[in-house]
C-alpha cells in the first residue's frame, strides 16, 4: 500500500505541473521510468519474502530480522531514483553526503532565525507541488553582500525564480528558496539577509519570516548530521514529492539554472516584467 501511495504522489505532482503550464508534457514520461523500476523491486521483494516464510526450515528470528532489515522498503521510503532530468548525478554528492541524490529528503533540527523557534527542517515545507531549494551557507558572514549566499540568491532571483514563476503569483509560488546558516541565530541580523529569503507576499505584501534557519546549538548540528561541507556550503534541490533532486555547489548557480531548464516552461509574464523582454 505504501508503495502504491508513492505511485499516486509521483504522478499527481507531475500532472498538476503540466496542467498548470509549469512543466513540459514530456515530464509525464518520467512516471513510468521511475515507478516501473520500483514496482519491479517490490515484486522481487515479495517473492523473496514469500519464499522465506514458506520454507520448511523457516526460522522465526531470521524472518523477523529480514523484515526489519527491509522495513524502509515496505514503508515506501527507501526509494532511490536513478539519474534523469529530475534527478541529477552524484558528481558533487560529497558536498552533502547526508542528502543522497534520488532519495528522500531527511529532516534535521534547526532554529528559525526570525523568532528563535526550534523546528524540524523537513516539517517546515508542505507537499504543495512546489520545488524547494535549500541553500546551505558557507562558513563566512551570511550578511556580506559580496558573499556566496547573496550571490546565489541574486542569481536565483534573476534566473529560475523569475523565469518559472507567473507574474500574478507570489515569488515563491513555483520554487521555494530557503537558507540554513552555520551561525548561531543571535548573531545574525534578519534584515541583512538577501531579499529572496524575506519576500513580500500575498494581497498585502507581508514579509515572509519563515525562510531562514540557523543551526541548533543545543542539539545536533544539521551540518554535521547531514555531512554538509562547511567551507563550501551547497545547494540542495528537493522535488515536490520530497526526494532530493540535486546537490550542487553554492557558487555555481548556472548548474541550478541548467537543471530546471530541462523540464520547466518559462513564464514570460514575470521574466518580461523584470527584464523588459518582449513576448
Amino acid at each position: 500500500m505504501n508503495v502504491s501511495m508513492q505511485d499516486g504522489f509521483n504522478l499527481g505532482w507531475k500532472l498538476a505541473a503540466v496542467l498548470r503550464g509549469r512543466c513540459a508534457p514530456h515530464l509525464l514520461r518520467s512516471y513510468h521510468v521511475e515507478r516501473h523500476a520500483i514496482a519491479a523491486e517490490l515484486i522481487a521483494f515479495d517473492r523473496e519474502w514469500n519464499a522465506t516464510l514458506s520454507a520448511s526450515t523457516a526460522d522465526a528470528d531470521q524472518s523477523r530480522r529480514y523484515f526489519v532489515q527491509h522495513g524502509r522498503f515496505t514503508a515506501g521510503v527507501a526509494t532511490h531514483y536513478a539519474p534523469s532530468r529530475l534527478t541529477a548525478g552524484t558528481e558533487t554528492q560529497v558536498l552533502a553526503e547526508g542528502y543522497p541524490v534520488g532519495m528522500r529528503f531527511h529532516s534535521a533540527p534547526v532554529i528559525r532565525l526570525a523568532d528563535a523557534r526550534p523546528l524540524e527542517l523537513g516539517h517546515c515545507v508542505q507537499a504543495d507541488g512546489r520545488w524547494r531549494i535549500f541553500l546551505f551557507a558557507d562558513a563566512n558572514d551570511p550578511a556580506d553582500p559580496a558573499g556566496k549566499l547573496h550571490a546565489a540568491c541574486a542569481s536565483l532571483t534573476a534566473g529560475p525564480v523569475a523565469l518559472y514563476t507567473p507574474q500574478s503569483e507570489d515569488l515563491d509560488a513555483a520554487i521555494d528558496v530557503r537558507a540554513v546558516l552555520q551561525q548561531e541565530h543571535r548573531t545574525v541580523e534578519f534584515g541583512a539577509m538577501p531579499a529572496l529569503l524575506r519576500p513580500a507576499k500575498g494581497r498585502f505584501g507581508l514579509t515572509d519570516y519563515e525562510k531562514i534557519f540557523c543551526t541548533d546549538p543545543s542539539g545536533a548540528d544539521i551540518f554535521d548530521l547531514r555531512g554538509i561541507d562547511r567551507g563550501a556550503g551547497c545547494v540542495v534541490i528537493v522535488r515536490p514529492d520530497q526526494y532530493v533532486a540535486a546537490v550542487l555547489p553554492l557558487d555555481q548557480p548556472e548548474l541550478v539554472s541548467s537543471f530546471f531548464a530541462s523540464f520547466m516552461i518559462r513564464q514570460r509574464s514575470r521574466a518580461d516584467q523584470l527584464f523588459g523582454v518582449g513576448a
